[in-house]
């Protein structure tokens, strides 16, 4: 049995979470770097996801405070269909507003330099999405 990851898809920087084997807790694992394109950038995520025994996939859906989508939205949903397309792994949207807020909290009172920032912050950000489907399917 494989492990459910998170994804926070930017157009720079792919943001990575992997969950304990339990399913209970998600920790940061890193980003890759993101070509913006939702074919090649499926490639990237799915080398990453073998390698990880993933199980599930939670990508992050960007929708805004008001619930409308933006271009962000529609190149996550873009890549969800094409991870659906090429991969048999079960893939889920999951709303991540105010996830990128939360992880800049994180590296705010972790009081982290500014040059390390961006990169910890995606994969904080993708942290904070698969936590927080983690903690609605736990049984």
């Amino acid at each position: 049995m494989g492990r459910t990851i998170g994804i926070d898809y930017g157009t720079r920087r792919i943001g990575l979470a992997v969950a304990d084997p339990r399913g209970r807790i998600a920790s940061p694992a890193g980003t890759l770097q993101a070509s913006g394109s939702a074919h090649i950038d499926t490639d990237l995520i799915l080398r990453w996801a073998a390698d990880n025994d993933a199980s599930r996939i939670v990508l992050g859906l960007p929708v805004s405070m008001d619930g409308s989508d933006s271009d962000q939205t529609r190149l996550t949903r873009a890549l969800a269909d094409e991870l659906r397309k090429r991969s048999p792994l079960p893939v889920e949207l999951w709303d991540e507003r105010l996830s990128s807020f939360q992880a800049d909290l994180l590296l705010d009172s972790a009081d982290v330099r500014p040059s390390r920032k961006k990169k910890l912050r995606d994969a904080l950000a993708a942290q904070v999405v698969l936590q927080s489907y983690l903690d609605a399917h736990q049984q």
